[in-house]
């Protein structure tokens, strides 16, 4: 019996450690994007994804995505609990079943949360819940199965998706539209347009996201290998492209660089790497950053106005845009210079256009996969429970409606001294306290 490599199970608890580490991350990130009514709400929506999903992936989801096949869709339910398992087998890079589960339970758990950012502010916290759930069950799962076990659909016809480009950004991203065409605009409050809550908070969690991110690309080779250090070096390379190329299109454009502007770009360039990450050469990862970018930029500041869906935080336009233009490069940039598993090149390296039309053959199979499913969890939801806050509780804000907390306790300093100042003197006798006859 082979013995398990250390070296790569280190590598694995600390890749999926990092993952996790992400859903705080975007915690951080969305909570510090939102108005100051709806700062609880977003990241208890973000953060709660955690344990549903933990609880999930264990009981039902690691079956369903990886033990047995049906139709090339979705697994079976013969191991509830990963019962009757055995967790100590080794994979081909010689780490436990168990651990992989782990490192796939991570992906499950991120991935619902990206698609709070479009539903923020008007969603009823129940109805998010049930549709987390149903949601991981009738599409999170059968996505996973689809692409990532040999025995799925989009495998077998030669998808390569490196770390979740379809399974996960495009997944989400399309999720968060649709969502978010069902729940209709937010209301127009006569305050000021939008303030973000805290912006420092937005650069603290697009710093976890990147930090995180090596978890999820480069622990996606599953070892420590050569594809794993690419995975790591192509990361680096098209988030800070995209971070730069958003940069200087605010700065064109707009007359003015701004800090949400280069969060927004970076997280463009992370997810337009993640299906690529461990197939493309450095080069290639320059140009996927700065096209996803380009293509993000454009639906965020001119088509999601003409469309006139209301993804608050840009779900679709950074997730959605970035994950279908990194899905469709791959079949471009790929080169088997730098990963011998793929059966051929990119177009750009010679492969011609086979490679290139399987990935846009399974972009698009995804999207009408998701879209469909996502609209018949949404009708069938609202058979039993309304999807949006009535518009009381929108003004009032979810923070308070749905939680009864808020993200602020402090109470205004002026207003405090100026009762204690008050209260002084009109009960000044009583504040000598009860020793005062002793200095007479």
């Amino acid at each position: 019996m082979d013995a398990m490599s250390l070296v790569n199970v280190s590598f694995m608890v600390l890749a999926s450690i990092l993952v996790l580490f992400m859903t705080p991350g975007l915690a951080f990130f969305y909570g510090g994007l939102v108005s100051k009514r709806n700062v609880v709400n977003t990241m208890l929506s973000v953060f709660v994804m955690t344990g549903v999903a933990i609880m999930l992936w264990v009981v039902i989801g690691y079956s369903l995505s990886f033990v047995g096949d049906h139709g090339g869709v979705i697994g079976n339910l013969s191991h509830p609990f990963m019962s009757h398992l055995n967790l100590n087998a080794l994979t081909a890079t010689k780490i436990p079943v168990g651990l992989y589960s782990l490192f796939q339970m991570m992906f499950a758990i991120i991935t619902p949360a990206l698609f709070v950012g479009a539903v923020v502010g008007r969603i009823r916290f129940k109805f998010l819940l049930l549709f987390l759930v149903a949601w991981s069950i009738l599409v999170y799962y059968p996505m996973v199965h689809l692409v990532w076990s040999p025995n799925g659909l989009l495998a077998k016809i030669g998808t390569v998706d490196f770390a979740g480009g379809t399974v996960v950004h495009i997944n989400a991203g399309v999720t968060a539209f649709v969502l978010s065409a069902f729940l209709g605009k937010r209301i127009k409050f006569g305050d000021i347009p939008h303030t973000h809550y805290n912006l420092p908070w937005v650069l603290l969690g697009t710093t976890i996201l990147w930090i995180g991110w090596y978890g999820f690309n480069a622990g996606s080779a599953l070892g420590v290998n050569n594809v794993a250090i690419q995975a790591t070096i192509t990361t680096t390379v098209a988030t800070a492209t995209a971070m730069v190329t958003w940069l200087f299109l605010d700065m064109s454009l707009k007359g003015k660089p701004t800090l949400v502007g280069v969060c927004t770009g970076t997280l463009c360039g992370l997810v337009g790497i993640t299906p690529a990450a461990g197939f493309v050469t450095i080069s290639g990862a320059f140009w996927i950053g700065m096209i996803a970018t380009f293509g993000s930029y454009y639906f965020v500041t001119v088509l999601k106005d003409r469309i006139g869906v209301d993804d608050a935080l840009d779900a679709f336009g950074c997730h959605g845009v970035s994950g279908i233009i990194g899905s469709i490069a791959t079949g471009l940039f790929a080169t088997r210079s730098v990963n011998s598993s793929l059966s051929t090149n990119g177009l750009f390296y010679g492969g011609g256009f086979h490679l290139f039309g399987i990935q846009v053959a399974a972009t698009v199979v995804t999207i009408c996969f998701v879209t469909i499913m996502g609209i018949v969890i949404i009708k069938g939801l609202q058979l039993i429970m309304p999807m949006r806050v009535d518009s009381v509780e929108e003004k009032l804000g979810l923070d308070k409606g749905e939680h009864g907390e808020e993200a602020d306790y402090a109470i205004d300093l002026s207003e405090d001294v100026a009762r204690t100042q008050s209260d002084l003197s009109l009960y000044a006798t009583e504040f000598k306290g009860q020793t005062a006859h002793l200095r007479h």
